[in-house]
């Protein structure tokens, strides 16, 4: 009988290593390594050449792109589902993965396309259930089953045009000895439902869990077989929720889609502008910045808390906004515009669970804190945008003709913005070389 081999694979970087190690060779992180039962190759022999086809003669109409009929999804995936593609969507637990799934795959059984479920943590009558309070029961084929072979076979016999595998987490495959869930059956899932989406042009969707960063559970090989990744972000306790693509093959990875909960199911937002920032600038720490997400601009609501501080070290916390670029900005302030926070704890929140990573939202960051620190509003409908030098000069950036449409068309009547940016309409641009000139023209 032949020995098992044993190996230990990192879940956050995928490295092979032959013993147990408490830090990974390969990334550096701690506790990642994780046993796996290793089986050796099979060997059938000399393998045959395979046949090879100039890319100019490859038919792009197998690649052409099915709509799911939600357009905020849609958006997010770069124009539609690609017929073969493998998709991972993760979030928190509750934040609405497994509803927008499901209305996504009864818009598609609506518009013709064969649609499947395949449900590992629920049974059908749960599934109808919740169907049935979305509206969404119509032409969706459903599988209970956690046996890999047989969700398989399967698909392979149905051919669904789409298939919701719902979760990777609970597929388990008899050949594997461990346990579902673990990295060799998570990545034996992976790999075979790729090989099976690729050969018969299948669009699949797996739904992962997540660990308690946020980040999707099982080996970081899953997140490089798929084609895309996307994640679901909200708060349970809030109406909101943001779906970004974290990787995209097929598509830019900048657009963001944001739905609503509500008690018929995810409701997509039109205008988000209107839902971020409906109550504008209410008051002293509450800044308006126009955001680039992907191609489309949305009005936020930046809002910051100065209050002093009991402790030798001073917090800096941020919600929707990098904790270490608020270090900085705070240092720039105290250094080249004279506003001391040494003393002081500094949190910054962008308003709605939106999550701003573009330099330009620096200068509404950095206004907010002082407008806070002053305890004097910004203006009542002032918005402003730029990226702040660690010398405190102001820098111009992008796309500064849709920020200031769609800043004029939620009201906003003043812009403070790097110098060279021109006004348009009735929206009147105040530029500024410096830090210190915006908190100027700002906070005059």
């Amino acid at each position: 009988m032949p020995r098992t081999l044993v190996a230990y694979v990192c879940t956050a970087c995928g490295h092979h290593a032959p013993k147990w190690l408490g830090r990974c060779p390969g990334c550096g992180e701690w506790n990642t390594l994780a046993e796996d039962a290793a089986r050796p190759a099979a060997r059938n022999g000399r393998a045959r050449p395979a046949a090879v086809v100039r890319l100019a003669d490859v038919d792009t109409a197998e690649g052409r792109r099915m709509l799911t009929g939600i357009d905020e999804l849609d958006r997010v995936l770069g124009g539609g589902l690609v017929p073969g593609s493998v998709v991972l969507i993760g979030g928190e637990p509750g934040v609405g993965k497994s509803s927008l799934l499901l209305q996504a795959l009864a818009a598609a059984s609506a518009r013709g396309l064969r649609t499947l479920l395949v449900s590992g943590e629920e049974s059908p009558a749960q599934v109808r259930m919740r169907a049935q309070r979305l509206a969404a029961a119509d032409g969706v084929g459903i599988l209970a089953e956690t046996d890999l072979e047989v969700v398989i076979e399967t698909i392979a016999a149905e051919l669904p045009d789409v298939c919701v595998i719902d979760s990777v987490q609970t597929l388990h495959a008899a050949d594997v000895g461990s346990g579902a869930g673990s990295v060799a059956q998570v990545r034996e899932a992976a790999g075979r439902l790729l090989r099976l989406a690729k050969s018969r042009g299948v669009a699949i969707v797996l739904v992962g869990h997540v660990t308690k960063d946020g980040t999707v559970a099982g080996p970081r090989v899953l997140e490089h077989l798929v084609d895309a990744v996307l994640q679901f972000e909200g708060d349970r306790y809030r109406h909101l929720r943001v779906l970004r693509a974290v990787k995209n093959r097929f598509g830019s990875t900048d657009e963001i889609g944001i739905f609503e909960m509500t008690d018929a199911g995810l409701v997509p937002v039109v205008d988000p502008s209107s839902a971020l920032a409906e109550d504008g600038a209410a008051g002293p720490g509450s800044v308006l910045l126009p955001a680039i997400e992907g191609s489309r601009p949305i009005l936020l609501e930046v809002q910051a808390l100065v209050a002093p501080s009991d402790l030798a070290m001073p917090r800096r916390q941020a919600t929707g906004f990098d904790r270490n670029r608020l270090s900085m900005i705070a240092a720039v302030l105290g250094r080249h515009a004279g506003i001391a926070l040494g003393s002081s704890d500094v949190f910054v929140n962008v308003a709605g669970g939106v999550r701003v990573d573009e330099p330009a939202a620096d200068l509404a960051v950095a206004l907010a804190i002082v407008s806070s620190h002053r305890g004097r509003p910004a203006g009542e409908r002032l918005a402003c945008f730029g990226e702040i030098g660690l010398t405190g000069r102001l820098r111009p950036v992008g796309h500064t003709a849709p920020r200031l449409a769609e800043a004029a068309k939620l009201g906003v009547t003043e812009v403070v913005a790097p110098a060279g940016t021109s006004g348009t309409g009735s929206l009147t641009v105040h530029c500024a070389d410096t830090l210190g000139a915006a908190i100027g023209l700002a906070l005059a």
